[in-house]
């Protein structure tokens, strides 16, 4: 269940800690609507609610969502896929908090699982009813941040990165794409993926006529100081792997004032802005921070 290369099991330490969190979205240049989604939200085992853009809490009584979807079709059905991804998420997830409380790792596969087939399932159902619908579909990537763990969920193309404190950047997720194999598989770089034509095609995705999903699920024990980031691939097109690192390390003093997903969706729109461009980063701190 944990994702390579990260904690195998999270340290214990006195004071729960807190996490701390920013989002934004942007058309970007050229698109007239954006079709990307976010979300932030928390939920115990009475209560839901959503969270603003940014914010900070204690981890102690609540688990956190952050998601980011990109929706795909004609018309405005991209729009209206990515928020019902992102809505839907509310309905499964809150019964989940039962298992975060009482440490059952091995639930959160299942619930993630669930959410996305149903999310799928949604869609299917509105491609075949209305015509205005036909090929909807949208990537999904989400964090559930407990006290102890995030675990990820994931289909499509955008990303979750992970920042831990002692350095170094990995992509959590992988891009359900040809060209995404063919990355992992050592046989293209960062430079090649970024100009191969066959970049943007999907080989999953929730809905878009796909019969069935696989979604990539996994998890990282957090420590104070880890960082995730959360992102559209109009974000990547802009922003180059190292940057996203640099950016979220070592802020640009021209930005001063702004917040981390602010610095990074801002930044890529500036180089890029082919596509719409969402981040969210979540910093996991010291309790009491």
């Amino acid at each position: 269940m944990p994702a390579s290369g990260s904690p195998a099991t999270p340290p214990t330490s006195g004071s729960p800690s807190t996490v701390r969190w920013s989002g934004l979205t942007h058309a970007g240049k050229i698109r007239p609507n954006n079709e990307d989604s976010f979300l932030a939200l928390t939920f115990d085992g009475h209560d839901l609610r959503y969270l603003g853009k940014t914010g900070q809490a204690s981890l102690a009584g609540s688990d956190y969502v952050f998601a980011v979807s990109d929706g795909m079709g004609g018309a405005k059905s991209g729009e209206f896929a990515s928020r019902i991804a992102v809505d839907r998420i509310t309905r499964l997830l809150p019964q989940g908090f039962r298992l975060s409380a009482n440490g059952l790792a091995s639930g959160f596969s299942d619930i993630l699982e669930e959410l996305f087939s149903a999310i799928h399932r949604d869609l299917l159902r509105l491609d075949q009813s209305y015509e205005e619908c036909a090929g909807m579909g949208a990537t999904l990537t989400l964090g559930w941040v407990t006290p102890e763990w995030t675990y990820f969920g994931h289909i499509g193309d955008s990303r979750m990165y992970y920042l831990p404190v002692e350095g170094g950047l990995t992509q959590l997720t992988h891009d359900h794409s040809h060209v995404g194999w063919l990355r992992r598989s050592g046989k293209l770089n960062e430079r090649e993926v970024r100009t191969h034509p066959g970049r943007n095609a999907l080989q999953q995705a929730l809905g878009a006529g796909h019969q069935f999903v696989e979604p990539h699920i996994g998890a990282v024990g957090h420590r104070p100081g880890d960082r995730f980031v959360i992102c559209s691939d109009g974000l990547v097109d802009g922003l180059w792997d190292r940057r996203i690192e640099e950016i979220i390390r070592t802020p640009p003093a021209q930005r001063a004032g702004q917040s981390p997903a602010q610095q990074l969706v801002e930044e890529a729109v500036e180089s890029a802005g082919r596509d719409n461009t969402t981040a969210m980063v979540i910093e996991i701190t010291p309790g009491g921070s």
